[in-house]
């Protein structure tokens, strides 16, 4: 009998035993070592995707592992290895994925939301979501290369470029992930973020991090810019001001990159959009080509995933780590261990507290 992390009702979790079921054709067994906790985990634990999320169900696709048994037919894979999983399963038949969109499919299943999810200490999953691991890149950091996959495609549709001036609205993980991506690809970038706890962070990534509650943002882009405005702006805060904050700093013809899931429609300056002749563009998921990009910039060191993760804590524990996300502001990235029991939890850096 195994362990598995279960939403039952609004703000209600449970851990619970699980029977493993084995892997059928085309299919692999993994055991989950670290799964982090996301944003729309938040929203499912609030209740906020009821229609969607069938109770009581076993949530987490930011993860990583090793498989433990192969289904019939699977070729490629064998016991031990280390892999994280790409959580899309398409139709092949909507007209999405007969333009070659399969990440968007019109009926798509999303791992751990419209079905199990990876936080439980055995997975079966089909083996085409499979991602492998270098085995130099520790498993924790591991748990990233999902979100990292995010900022990879959201940079990638907005097609940053080198040189080009970046603004990031909102500095929790995604918005970083963002913002060390789009460095990486030659960017100049700011961070826009609220949370002191997260704009020191941001600043001790080497990222310059402004403050909106103090800074006069648009001042302070017309001086970064020679009033000319930004290139690109990545909306991430999920905020309406944020929303606000992404349109007014974009120069003629940038391009304002929409990545936050916003609960309810948003007003937005349309005249802003005429006048400059801005552009919007919608960022959703991922492709394999981004996770493969992703493993390589955590196991490089691009993404420095150690530095993001807050705390690791047992799988027992898991429900209240989705309490201490609630703050935000001072937390980060909470990574749910799978491997451990009650006994201890950890620091960022694994040292048993």
């Amino acid at each position: 009998m195994t362990l598995a992390v279960r939403y039952i009702s609004a703000r209600t979790l449970d851990t619970a035993p699980a029977e493993p079921s084995s892997p059928g054709p085309g299919e692999v067994e993994l055991a989950p070592a670290f799964v982090g906790i996301c944003g729309t985990d938040l929203h499912i634990f609030h209740g906020d995707m009821d229609a969607r999320v069938a109770a009581p169900a076993v949530l987490g696709h930011e993860m990583s592992g090793r498989v433990v048994r192969v289904g019939p037919g699977v070729e490629g894979w064998r016991p031990g290895d280390a892999v994280t999983v790409m959580p899309l399963r398409w139709d092949d038949t909507c007209p999405a994925c007969l333009e070659g969109h399969q990440h968007i499919c019109q009926h798509l299943d999303f791992i751990g939301i419209d079905s199990p999810g990876a936080m439980q200490q055995r997975w079966v999953v089909p083996a085409s979501t499979l991602i492998r691991l270098p085995e130099s890149l520790a498993l924790d950091r591991a748990a990233l290369v999902e979100p990292t996959a995010v900022a990879v495609h959201d940079v990638g549709r907005a097609e940053v470029a080198e040189g080009e001036k970046v603004v990031v609205v909102g500095g929790g993980p995604v918005g970083v992930l963002i913002a060390l991506v789009a460095r990486a690809v030659g960017a100049e970038v700011r961070v826009v973020e609220l949370s002191a706890h997260r704009r020191l962070l941001a600043e001790e990534l080497g990222l310059a991090v402004w403050d909106p509650a103090a800074d006069d943002i648009g001042a302070l882009v017309g001086e970064w810019t020679q009033d000319a405005g930004a290139n690109v702006a990545f909306e991430v805060s999920g905020a309406a001001g944020g929303v606000d904050t992404a349109v007014d700093v974009l120069g003629v013809r940038g391009r304002l990159c929409l990545v936050a899931i916003h609960p309810r429609p948003r007003e937005v300056n349309l005249h802003r959009f005429f006048w400059r002749e801005l552009t919007l563009i919608g960022a959703r998921l991922y492709n394999s080509s981004d996770f493969e990009k992703a493993v390589a910039l955590v196991a490089d060191g691009t993404i420095p995933a150690g530095r993001l993760i807050s705390k690791v804590v047992p799988l027992t524990q898991a429900p209240a780590a989705f309490e201490a996300l609630e703050g935000g502001g001072d937390v980060m990235k909470i990574i749910v261990d799978c491997t451990t029991g009650t006994e201890h939890t950890h620091d960022a850096q694994g040292v048993a507290v």
